[in-house]
């Protein structure tokens, strides 16, 4: 008996003794996003073409709808790693919103490339060696750790997520990643010392960038993180409270408020603001470079952001900054591998080296948790800078030969 020649969506034939069985068949998609409805056998209507496209085009149309309204709803839980990927960028109370702008952009960018590579991967069918395999081609076998370990520690959180949200599947894989033992970037060990410091900012003044000199001195003398430096660019939405608005855009980070009258930095780092409030005191008589490049600015202009890009008179953006450093680094001469995030690193560096306590240093990067009362706070870490910058200074004299 030939096959038959009948024409509708999702309609299969398949050859049986004496003749051949009908069935519908839901589209791959539907499969792999979790559609209730398996194959339905319609071999009954064979006989009746009509009635037979009639069956395959309701069952077709019915998939249909439930794949719009899946898609319609990126909350929705489908069993996909690309679901998971959703729920975690679009519920409302995910904690993908509280992200700090210097995370965000990573997180955005690997969920991405996680839903391009993984997304229609349904969460019950991966397991621990999967997972190892991927992270090994993320890696390309080791010349890129970096990629591989952001991936994971971005799947990890959308995975923990879900779970909260009440898909529990999810918790058998998060827990299979937690347990394996990835390879990971090494720890960066590159810091400049404060001749290479110095050498950046004479080569910012050579290209009349009198601000990337200032943050590039308050970086390595305050060891404050880059963007408490230069500041963030937030969403407007962001709940920080913010000093500078433009576009659908708002600013916050180091002003010249935070410098009081008796040159004492106090300034409470975005990474602390929302946790332990851990504030840093850092006297600014005992920074030279800092003072050095202060004296440059007027008084009358000693006021709002304190680093600003000259060329649109506003905050520089991440993009800007970057590029500034780019061209100083190759100006002033330093290795094509060190950050200007690594300056932060390198006064720590700097400080340990001169002796300074491992408790001072942690109270200068803003590592300690706050004290009982404000007064003792302040004095304590004030004191402790006072310590540390000691340290780094009596490092940088020569010492006289005995």
């Amino acid at each position: 008996m030939d096959k038959p020649k009948i024409k509708a969506p999702g309609l299969k034939f398949r050859p049986r003794s004496g003749g051949w069985a009908a069935y519908w068949i839901p589209s791959p998609e539907a499969v792999s996003r979790g559609y209730p409805s398996s194959t339905v056998p319609l071999t009954r209507y064979i006989g009746t073409p009509e009635l037979l496209a009639d069956q395959c085009q309701r069952l077709q149309n019915d998939m249909l709808v439930w794949l719009d309204g899946l898609r319609r709803n990126p909350l929705a839980f489908d069993g996909s790693i690309g679901s998971v990927l959703r729920i975690y960028q679009t519920h409302e109370e995910s904690p993908f919103h509280r992200l700090k702008p210097g995370s965000l952009r990573p997180y955005v960018t690997y969920l991405r490339r996680l839903e391009r590579e993984i997304g229609d991967v349904r969460v019950d069918g991966v397991i621990g060696l999967h997972v190892k395999r991927w992270h090994a081609e993320w890696s390309e076998a080791g010349a890129k750790p970096a990629a591989g370990q952001m991936r994971i520690a971005v799947l990890k959180a959308a995975l923990t997520f879900c779970i909260v949200a009440g898909h529990r599947s999810c918790r058998t894989l998060r827990d299979d990643i937690r347990e394996l033992r990835l390879p990971g970037p090494r720890p960066r060990s590159l810091y400049a010392t404060a001749d290479q410091v110095l050498r950046a900012i004479a080569a910012a003044h050579a290209l009349k960038r009198p601000s990337l000199a200032l943050a590039y001195a308050v970086q390595f003398e305050t060891a404050l993180r880059q963007w408490d430096v230069t500041g963030q660019w937030y969403p407007l939405k962001d709940p920080t409270i913010c000093a500078v608005v433009h576009g659908q855009h708002k600013w916050a980070g180091l002003e010249w408020r935070h410098i009081g009258e008796d040159l004492v930095l106090r300034y409470t780092p975005s990474k602390t603001r929302t946790s332990s409030g851990a504030e840093v005191v850092i006297d600014l008589r005992l920074c030279p470079i800092v003072l050095e490049e202060i004296a440059r600015v007027p008084v009358e202009e000693r006021y709002g952001p304190l680093i600003i890009n000259g060329a649109t008179g506003l905050p520089f953006t991440d993009p800007q900054f970057a590029a500034g450093w780019r061209r100083v680094r190759s100006a002033a001469k330093l290795p094509r591998e060190l950050w200007s995030r690594d300056l932060r690193a390198s006064a720590i560096t700097e400080g340990r080296g001169g002796g300074a306590m491992t408790d001072d240093a942690a109270k200068v990067a803003g590592h300690s948790k706050p004290r009982t009362t404000a007064d003792v706070y302040d004095r304590e870490r004030l004191e402790a800078h006072r310590r540390f910058a000691a340290a780094r200074l009596d490092r940088r004299t020569p010492k006289a030969e005995s």
